[in-house]
């Protein structure tokens, strides 16, 4: 109802009527509603029962449930043969996992225990992204089923932590996430459904969080210092374990660093797109790709062109790939070529209304990387 038609309800009722309405409301609502009112009837706050707000929920306890519950996952034991999940647990996991997002969502708010929060909802992040490649579930479409949008969460944890901590902290936890958790294609497996339709990039998520170039800066910082820490020792044993390989990892942070290249270039930081652009942890036709724009940007048309036109060797179809070498006059391999020919007129590099796309889109099933099914009792490598 709107104002108006709200008042012209109340107009119909009597004085008695009024009080029990009210009264219903304040008997029967939420805490913050019958504090609501009492202020409302004792504006001045004198008389007024001044009791602290009881949290609905135990952050330390969620924390605990939701460990508990990664854990079981990773182990299979909500696929079966395993006597900690009982089979009708194993039927409604997904409203345990729906029940688990909303209590660690509510710790997040309880002041003096939002760690406890925020650890809870990014160990639903970390389940909820390996669910694109490992079965931990029954079900075909994971996300779908528990109705888990991971951009919306990773977005609600990052501003909760930057509320409450430093930037400099911020920044600290939230990069290694970001190389963690990004996907370029989403996080569903097929790429269709309501909840792709609401996912967004996280490089769309911090660029919403970073407002001035200071920020642009110390959050490079911290990026460049986090790829360091997954090329040090031991990356080629993880890659090999089913972690993302050098030019899978460049791949889903195209976007993110596209907004880097873009807010970095001609700035006194612009030797932070040196580093990026020759980091040991990245590899393959994306990186080629930012490596390309870096040396159009200086001048070099030459060397732009080489790298394009070697990157398209790899990707033919690449719409960035193919968009920029049309603005840079880059030769196409014969591939490149025959991928055009099959374009629609509107849907070609140069086409009016039709900029390159940044972050992709839904993939067809057969784009995406198999996945390999968690077997009965085993334990997977988180």
């Amino acid at each position: 109802m709107g104002r108006e038609e709200f008042f012209g309800k109340l107009a119909t009722m009597d004085e008695t009527g009024l009080k029990r309405a009210l009264w219903n409301l304040y008997w029967r609502g939420s805490a913050a509603l019958r504090e609501r009112i009492d202020s409302e009837l004792d504006p001045d706050g004198e008389g007024a029962r001044k009791r602290p707000l009881k949290a609905s929920v135990d952050p330390g306890a969620v924390l605990d449930e939701v460990s508990e519950f990664a854990a079981l996952a990773r182990s299979g034991a909500y696929l079966g043969g395993d006597r900690r999940v009982s089979p009708r647990e194993r039927t409604r996991w997904r409203f345990t996992f729906r029940r688990l997002a909303r209590n660690a969502q509510e710790a997040m708010g309880v002041e003096d225990h939002v760690g406890d929060g925020v650890e809870a909802m990014e160990q639903l992040i970390d389940l909820a992204c390996e669910t694109r490649g490992y079965d931990y579930f029954r079900s075909e479409e994971p996300l779908e089923a528990a109705q888990f949008v991971v951009s919306d969460a990773a977005a609600l944890v990052w501003c909760t932590v930057k509320d409450h901590a430093a930037f400099a902290r911020f920044a600290e936890r939230a990069t290694p996430q970001l190389i963690r958790w990004e996907s370029s294609y989403g996080w569903t497996r097929t790429g269709f459904g309501p909840m792709r339709e609401r996912e967004r990039s996280l490089a769309q998520v911090v660029d919403g969080l970073l407002q001035v170039s200071d920020m642009w800066v110390a959050f490079a910082d911290r990026y460049l210092e986090a790829l360091d820490a997954v090329s040090g020792p031991g990356t080629a044993r993880s890659e090999r374990a089913g972690r993302p390989d050098r030019s899978e990892r460049a791949s889903e942070l195209a976007a993110w660093h596209l907004l880097l290249f873009d807010r970095l270039k001609d700035s006194e930081a612009e030797d932070r797109l040196d580093r990026l652009s020759r980091h040991p942890a990245l590899d393959g036709p994306e990186l080629s790709l930012l490596q390309g724009r870096l040396a159009h940007h200086r001048g070099d048309v030459s060397g732009a062109r080489i790298l394009v036109t070697a990157a398209l060797e790899k990707l033919p179809g690449h719409e960035d790939l193919l968009a920029f070498a049309a603005q840079i006059g880059a030769p196409l391999p014969p591939q490149a070529q025959n991928v055009l020919k099959r374009w629609p007129p509107d849907r070609r590099p140069g086409a009016r209304d039709h900029p390159p796309t940044v972050t992709g889109g839904a993939r067809l099933p057969s784009e995406i990387p198999g996945r390999r099914p968690v077997k009965e009792g085993e334990a997977v490598r988180s």
